[in-house]
């Protein structure tokens, strides 16, 4: 792969491999919403939501701390932070 610009390409797990290492570890599921929380609180880049809810005064639920926890975990584990 000598020659081919890789700098554009994402470090890291993608968002269904760290649900399954948190399934996997702690036997929580989480969202990718408290994936994107996590990501964003530590730094790092979350891409734009396709999904977003129509009305600015939505309320998002908040990643519980056990499983702000177990995200951290994992991306530590996938050397993300």
């Amino acid at each position: 792969m000598e020659g081919i610009d890789t700098s554009g390409l994402q470090k890291g797990a993608t968002y269904p491999e760290i649900k399954a290492r948190v399934l996997d570890q702690t036997g929580l599921k989480v969202s990718s919403l408290y994936i994107s929380q996590v990501k964003q609180k530590c730094g790092l880049e979350v891409r734009e939501n396709h999904h977003k809810a129509k009305s600015e005064n939505t309320k998002q639920p908040q990643c519980p701390k056990e499983k702000e926890d177990a995200i951290v975990e994992a991306l530590k584990h996938f050397q993300m932070i």
